[in-house]
This record gives C-alpha cells, structure tokens and sequence, in this order.
C-alpha cells in the first residue's frame, strides 16, 4: 500500500493546428507534397518528376497567346436543360454549381489573339467545369472559333482535356461530334493549319472527334488519352492490352501522336509550327 497518493497531473488536451486547405498539393507522380505557389510558379508542373498538373482553361489561354491579345468569343453562350435531366441531382443545379465554383459559363473558352504575332483562333477546356464535358454549348463555342479562323485565314488551336460527350443533353451532345469535325473539314479545305492540343485526360467524343484531326497533333507528357478506359476495352475485347497503352508516349511510338510537348515549351512549339505553315502556304 502506497504511502504517498501519486497526484493526477491535468493537462488541457493540445489543440490541433489548422492546416490551411489547398495551400500544398500531393504530387500522384512522385507523393511529394509542394506549396501551391511554387506549382503555380513553375505552370502547375511539379518540379521534382515533371507531373502534369490540370490547368485552368484561362492559364493556358494566357500561357500560349501574347500578352493583351486574347478576345473572347460567344461567352454568353449558356447550356439548357432541354431534356429537364434528373439524377442525382438536376442538370441545371448542376451547372449552377460549377459556374460558381470555377467563375465558367461553361467547359471551354474561345476566341482568337496572337502568339508571336500570328493570329489564331483558340478554344481551350477546362476539365474542372463538369469533366469538360462536351454539351451544345462547347461543341457550338468551338465550332464558331473553327470557322472564325476559316473567316480570317487564320490557324485554329484547341486545347483538349474532356470526360467526352455530356450525358445530361443525350444526343444533343453527339451531335457536335459531327459538327465540329465539319467546320474542321471546311478549314482544311482552306489550306489552314489545325494544331490539337491534347492534356490529361482526353478521352471519348472529343477524342473520337476534334481533338484527333489535327495536322499536328500534340500531348503533354503521360497524358491518358483514348476512347474507352482500359476496364471497359477489356472487357469488350478480352484481350489483356499492352501496358500503358493510353498514355500520349504509348500512341507517339504508334502514330497517333506527332509529338509529346513539355508544357513549359508549348508556346515556343507552337509558334516554329505556326511559322512553318506560313511559309508554306
């Protein structure tokens, strides 16, 4: 039996330090944690291992036109919920929700501007607004920059990043498949150059359309790219696939793509490109 009571000591339990949110990023490439100003820094590529970070359709925009060249084009262009959709939630809460978390009307931004002083008409996704999925609204905003660059002589770039056709507008959304390789099909004709630019991920109906037609096509580095994901061919198939056989490297080696472009050195790519055609035309 003790002699003594041991006394009870109280402590007041420590308060856990708030962590600001979205101040860092884990990298999937390499699991290194980075602040977000040095990612932003180095345009959203982790300066350890080279991943690809997703850019906002407004960062590529600025990053490949000149400075103060960019004019907008059919931003009041807004979606409809013409089959009143209902899942989940509404189509239309839907697009209500991301307009206010990403400041977009919808999954692309056209217009046209200059890189090194050659004029283009430009239409960039966003993958943060729905998956840049492809409704009425981006397949008419990008048909309308195609043809504004047939107009003016001038070279069409888009820059691809999508989870496809938009679901909620059913055929509606299939059908600026067709449109979109149309108005690129009028261009040609024209003897104007294309450039497709494809990011992470590309996949489905843009894959299948646009984003897949140009005179040169461009990746960034280990991006997914195809029509299907891998579970799905698979299983169609039953064939066990090549590894890493969506990856821009995977369909360089096999043709699809012309080149695999580090984001840094996109601008400058494109501008000897635009140079070339123009000495060729």
């Amino acid at each position: 039996m003790a002699i003594f009571k041991k006394p009870t000591l109280k402590t007041e339990p420590r308060k856990k330090r708030d962590i600001p949110q979205g101040l860092f990023q884990k990298c999937p490439g390499c699991n290194e944690v980075i602040h977000e100003i040095e990612l932003n820094e180095n345009l959203r590529v982790c300066p350890r291992c080279d991943y690809h970070f997703a850019l906002s359709a407004k960062d590529r925009i600025n990053n490949l036109l000149d400075s103060q060249t960019f004019v907008e084009m059919d931003g009041d262009l807004k979606s409809v919920d013409t089959l009143r959709f209902q899942g989940m939630a509404s189509y239309k809460d839907r697009l209500k929700n991301y307009q206010e978390r990403t400041g977009l009307t919808d999954a692309v931004i056209s217009g046209h501007g200059m890189i090194d002083g050659y004029k283009v008409a430009l239409a960039a996704m966003d993958f943060g607004f729905l998956a840049a999925t492809m409704g009425s609204v981006v397949g008419e905003r990008i048909t309308r920059a195609i043809e504004y660059g047939t107009d003016e002589d001038a070279a069409v770039i888009i820059v691809s990043a999508s989870g496809g056709a938009r679901m909620y507008e059913g055929m509606l959304s299939l059908m600026q498949m067709a449109k979109t390789s149309g108005a690129l099909a009028r261009h040609a004709e024209r003897r104007l150059p294309y450039i497709s630019v494809l990011t992470n991920p590309t996949t489905a109906g843009v894959m299948a359309s646009f984003a897949s037609l140009g005179d040169i096509i461009i990746a960034e580095p280990k991006s997914m790219i195809g029509f299907a994901g891998p579970r799905v061919i698979k299983e169609t198939t039953h064939q066990d696939l090549p590894k890493g056989f969506q990856t821009a490297e995977f369909l360089e080696e096999h043709g699809l793509i012309d080149m695999i472009v580090h984001r840094k050195k996109m601008r400058e790519t494109i501008s000897q490109l635009l140079g070339y055609f123009s000495s060729v035309s």
